[in-house]
């Protein structure tokens, strides 16, 4: 089982894409979208979308784990997250993969068994579990990361997003992987 970790931000979106077998799980990329505050919003989100999609590309994960918006006192900033959730979303029904959204506090508490955790004590669980050396960098990485975990230790609680007709249209499981080393970071 593969999964594409994604933690959306306008600015900095993370992902991380996890391999879950029989010998546990792998890191087979990870990194973060970083974009450019000067740019406008549209651009941004494509950006977004087209790195995401390369990662889809190259790693043919079978399901996407995005954490679902949280309440903000800013608008506009919920408003632009909210966007690039859209594109996200959008992206994983294009490629006809899998849509899984977890609540910050549930991807907390599958990871470090507190909702109210740090990032500091997401990345060392992500870090330890995934048997990193060092803690990937930002958190928005160690956060993807963890959000793809948690997928895969949810099992069948999560909730699909993707129709039986595109399951059935789908055809077969992914016979060929890419290898990456656990640490290689893209972008």
């Amino acid at each position: 089982m593969v999964v594409l970790g994604i933690d959306p931000g306008s600015l900095n979106t993370g992902y991380g894409v996890i391999r879950h077998d029989s010998g546990g799980f792998s890191v087979l990329v990870c990194g973060v979208v970083r974009l450019h505050p000067q740019r406008s919003h549209a651009e941004r989100i494509g950006e977004i979308y087209r790195e995401l999609a390369k990662v889809i590309d190259d790693f043919r994960p079978e399901r996407v784990a995005l954490e679902t918006a949280f309440l903000s006192r800013n608008v506009q900033s919920a408003l632009k997250l909210g966007q690039v959730r859209g594109a996200v979303i959008a992206l994983a029904m294009n490629e006809n993969v899998e849509l899984h959204e977890y609540a910050p506090r549930e991807v907390k508490s599958a990871i470090t068994g507190r909702g109210a955790a740090s990032k500091e004590q997401v990345a060392y669980m992500v870090t330890s579990m995934l048997g990193l050396g060092v803690a990937p960098k930002p958190y928005d990485v160690t956060d993807a990361l963890g959000i793809a975990l948690c997928d895969l230790l949810r099992g069948d609680s999560r909730k699909v997003f993707l129709s039986a007709e595109k399951k059935r249209s789908r055809g077969g499981s992914w016979s060929k992987f890419v290898a990456a080393s656990p640490d290689k970071v893209i972008r």
